[in-house]
């Protein structure tokens, strides 16, 4: 028995070291986001290995969409598997695949079952969103007012030796903080060319993901330009990853997400971090280094709900870049838009939040990017943050992309007639 155990174990082993690479391929029959609503809807749907069709597994889908609508369905792998759909309302279809072998045992590269989100979407111009707050802009002039009360002062500029040998010679880095209201500093890297003249170069102001970790300073970026980098927490730069940790475990455990804090505008964790973003914001503007013409912001994830959230809040903000942001659509659920596992429950306070309403307040340039596949920040959320600029903007959506900052895939993009017109 021992001896078959052993053979029986050699077998698996070898059958995982011969075993290639699987990766569904997906097409759409137009592009994806193009289609209008009642329309086919056409995926083809290949299981490849090593790149090549391999034959006899099995494909397992459902679909899912912002019109309620759930279908499943099942294929044996080899010749191309066609899925037709349609969306029945504005609004984005999810297509997930999932792969097995001839035993009904999940297909694995390594030790990660191989699996695909596949999207498309019809009149996504039209889709709906909640009604905002009433007492919206009320609000954030209260906001403003708080972060105005206290006088802005570089409370700490430390020099920070660069290990990048492409900008520690070119490139001057700073570990700031800077008053806030909120009993947390504003705080970040400040890195900008070495001997900048006054008023010579364009600003950035980065944000950054969900989470507790230390921040990277962007020095790549700022060979031309200031780039500030924010931390959401308004903690230390730079320490020992115990210290991360311990806040991580601690006092930061699942930040933003009591349930009790957030039914308070005021409360919630998000007013603290976004008094910092507005602080930010004004330092930034007042180093007399910057132009004082070109202000971009950008960020993922929550970093991109901050970049989206500080171009509402801000007029002189001239770029936007929100890639995949956090927190948009806050209402979308109770209309049946798609989300996934990971959210925060929607309460009347966060709605003054939601980036969807804040961008209404920008006519700046826009760059949002979006995952078809992304349902932490679903592509229904970057669709109506999209919608409701008023400026020049442009989105990218990319097939099959989850949520990763660095997107690969088939790209669909919608721009606006002055971004055509540009040529940009």
């Amino acid at each position: 028995m021992f001896r078959n155990s052993l053979f029986a174990a050699a077998l698996a082993a070898g059958s995982l070291l011969w075993a290639g690479t699987y990766r569904f391929d997906v097409k759409t029959d137009r592009p994806a986001v193009d289609y209008k609503t009642g329309e086919p809807m056409v995926f083809t749907v290949q299981l490849l290995e090593d790149g090549k069709p391999v034959e006899g597994k099995k494909i397992e889908w459902v679909r899912a969409g912002d019109d309620r609508k759930v279908e499943k369905g099942e294929a044996v792998s080899g010749a191309p598997v066609t899925v037709t759909t349609k969306s029945e309302k504005p609004g984005f279809v999810r297509l997930s695949l999932s792969a097995k072998d001839a035993d009904g045992r999940p297909l694995r590269n390594g030790t990660r079952s191989v699996g695909y989100t596949a999207g498309a979407a019809a009149d996504t111009d039209q889709f709906e969103v909640a009604q905002e707050p009433a007492d919206f802009d009320a609000f954030w002039a209260k906001q403003k007012a708080r972060v105005a009360a206290v006088p802005m002062k570089e409370l700490e500029r430390v020099p920070v030796e660069l290990a990048n040998k492409q900008t520690k010679d070119k490139v001057v880095c700073y570990d700031v903080k800077v008053s806030c209201p909120g009993g947390k500093p504003m705080s970040g890297y400040l890195c900008m060319p070495k001997d900048a003249k006054p008023k010579s170069l364009p600003a950035k102001v980065v944000y950054f993901g969900y989470g507790v970790y230390p921040i990277s300073k962007n020095d790549g970026a700022a060979r031309n330009q200031i780039v500030l980098s924010v931390n959401a927490h308004g903690f230390l730069n730079g320490q020992p990853r115990e210290y991360y940790e311990n806040l991580k475990n601690g006092e930061l455990k699942g930040y933003a997400f009591n349930e009790k804090e957030n039914q308070d505008p005021e409360t919630t964790y998000f007013n603290g971090m976004m008094l910092r973003l507005i602080r930010s914001l004004e330092y930034v503007k007042s180093l007399p280094e910057w132009n004082g013409k070109d202000l971009t912001v950008e960020g993922h994830s929550q970093g991109g709900m901050q970049a989206a959230i500080a171009a509402g809040l801000d007029k002189d903000v001239t770029m936007a870049i929100p890639n995949q942001p956090w927190m948009c659509d806050m209402g979308g659920a109770a209309l049946g838009h798609l989300r996934g596992n990971w959210h925060i429950k929607p309460t009347a306070a966060l709605f003054y939040y939601d980036p969807v309403f804040h961008i209404r307040r920008y006519d700046g340039r826009l760059k949002v990017l979006a995952g078809l596949g992304d349902y932490v920040c679903p592509p229904s959320g970057m669709a109506a943050l999209y919608n409701n600029a008023k400026g020049p903007k442009e989105i990218v959506y990319t097939q099959g992309a989850g949520h990763t900052g660095n997107a690969k895939g088939e790209k669909f993009i919608h721009k606006s007639p002055s971004v055509q017109n540009n040529g940009r």
